[in-house]
């Protein structure tokens, strides 16, 4: 049981609940907070104060006044308006996890709904009756509109949903458990829709595929090095130290141990003085991604407890302000960070890849191919691979440079934050494939290496592998191999950790 106070929710316990399945539960004290915020609305429209949002429209329509017997038609119109999502539905774990970011921020107690509408959210996301959210549609300040104003579809029993994987209307659904759908009161459609939870949740999903790929390109490189004999002495730990990278020093670090055994890796001098960049400078571009994922880790831990409509309900009730907490520039920026940082993690695992099937780099058979000439082998694996890079190299376009205005110009400037994680989410989905083409490749060239000569890691690993994409001992559609070892990627359990390795159980990533 997790249980959300608005304010201390963490990354790992995101995973809890997105990938584990863990319930959970609300936090008293938040929901006592909640309530006071909700009485500070009911108190201005019963005094018919002018607060946006709550008495008047939105956006360029701010200053039209809105009479008392409508302000509930005001979040109606509201949310059907806004629901103008348009594409591919984001994954279902995004948009629970969309579900769960917007309770959190209900939580803090500044937003003014009624705490039926935040036990309505837990109940969806423990339910898993998770909202079809289309992914496009949203300039990424006002908050995420579109993508929101369909979550809160759900709550008012309209809309569809994932439900025990079929996609079903919610009016089925809500039947089906006996919920009645809500009807929205003064502001609660406002404070469901304005808020940075799509980017934020699809930032959250693409962290913790970003860190598990991180993970899997140590281990696939490091089988590489072997595979093409490479020169351990660049992995020296004085090296790095005298740069001074914390994550540079921890890749270089797990490359070491993780070939500690290895009869097929060199030292200088032995078969060539330096290895290509691409082997030599693993622990610096790696470290450098690792770098750049922990700058987005951080942004998100603070944006994942984040009050992000408007307007907020400050002081006990007693003041209510509109600010610019939904604009997603700081989630925008990390996100084209992320981009770069795996697209790079990518472009050096295509070079590795071409290290590994090029006649010319290495003393193996060309393009790995059991029959050369009669048969392509790895041949066109390559060419694959070096689409996927070219093509992360436009999504990683930043999007957050972008602004174009809307609302009649009185929106003037927005994040693009939600198309900047779309496109990091695309990235993270290439480069898995990527580094399943190195993984193939690199388990072939040890083949031919001799198996017994490999790391105890490396053998580990290649047996694992073998068990999902056999050795290539004739030409067959590659494709499906590609696609079947990057699954495996995503899926299996194997602790890409360094924790079982043996002689070395303390080292933890």
């Amino acid at each position: 049981m997790i249980e959300l106070n608005g304010s201390t929710l963490t990354l790992e316990q995101m995973k809890g609940i997105i990938y584990e399945n863990e319930p959970i539960e609300i936090d008293t004290d938040s929901m006592e907070r909640v309530r006071k915020s909700r009485e500070a609305v009911e108190g201005i429209v019963t005094r018919g104060e002018t607060v946006y949002g709550i008495t008047t429209g939105f956006g360029k329509f701010s200053d039209v006044l809105i009479h008392n017997h409508d302000v509930d038609a005001l979040q109606l119109h509201l949310i059907r308006s806004h629901a103008c999502g348009l594409g591919d539905p984001f994954p279902e774990q995004v948009s629970k996890a969309m579900v769960v970011l917007r309770l959190n921020a209900l939580l803090k107690g500044f937003s003014g709904v009624r705490p039926c509408v935040v036990e309505r959210l837990r109940d969806l996301a423990n339910e898993g009756v998770i909202p079809v959210v289309p992914s496009q549609g949203s300039l990424g300040a006002s908050g995420d509109l579109a993508p929101l104003s369909h979550l809160a579809l759900v709550l008012i029993g309209e809309g569809e949903v994932h439900y025990k994987g079929k996609i079903k209307s919610t009016e089925q659904v809500y039947q089906q458990l006996g919920y009645t759908p809500l009807t929205l009161k003064a502001k609660e459609g406002l404070a469901l829709i304005n808020g940075t939870q799509a980017m934020t949740a699809m930032g959250v999903i693409n962290y913790i595929e970003a860190e598990r790929i991180l993970c899997q390109s140590d281990w696939i490189a490091a089988m590489t090095l072997e595979a093409l004999e490479g020169i351990i002495d660049a992995f020296h730990p004085e090296i790095h130290k005298v740069r001074g990278y914390r994550e540079q020093m921890e890749v270089a670090e797990r490359i070491r141990i993780l070939t500690s055994d290895s009869k097929l890796t060199t030292h200088q001098g032995e078969k060539r003085v330096q290895d290509a960049y691409s082997l030599r400078c693993i622990p610096q571009v790696h470290g450098a991604s690792r770098q750049s994922v922990a700058y987005v880790k951080d942004k998100l831990e603070i944006e994942i407890n984040a009050a992000t409509d408007n307007p907020l309900i400050l002081e006990d009730g007693n003041v209510v302000v509109s600010g610019g907490n939904f604009h997603g520039q700081p989630i925008a920026l990390a996100m084209d960070f992320l981009k770069i940082a795996i697209a790079e993690m990518a472009n050096i695992s295509e070079r590795r890849i071409e290290r590994l099937v090029n006649p010319q780099l290495n003393s193996l058979p060309a393009f790995l191919s059991p029959n050369p000439g009669l048969q392509s082998g790895a041949m066109i694996m390559q060419y694959a691979a070096a689409s996927l890079v070219s093509e992360n190299k436009t999504l990683a376009h930043p999007a957050s440079v972008d602004s174009i205005p809307s609302s009649a110009n009185q929106e003037d400037h927005v994040s693009m934050g939600t198309t900047g994680a779309r496109h990091a989410y695309q990235i993270i989905l290439n480069a898995q494939k990527v580094l399943a083409i190195e993984f193939i490749c690199a388990m072939q060239a040890l083949e031919y290496r001799g198996e017994a000569l490999a790391s105890s890691a490396a053998q580990k690993l290649l047996a694992r592998g073998r068990e999902v994409v056999p050795s290539i001992t004739e030409d067959r559609i590659f494709s499906k191999d590609i696609e079947a070892l990057s699954k495996w990627l995503t899926s299996d359990p194997f602790d890409w950790s360094l924790k079982r390795i043996v002689g070395h159980t303390e080292y933890k990533t």
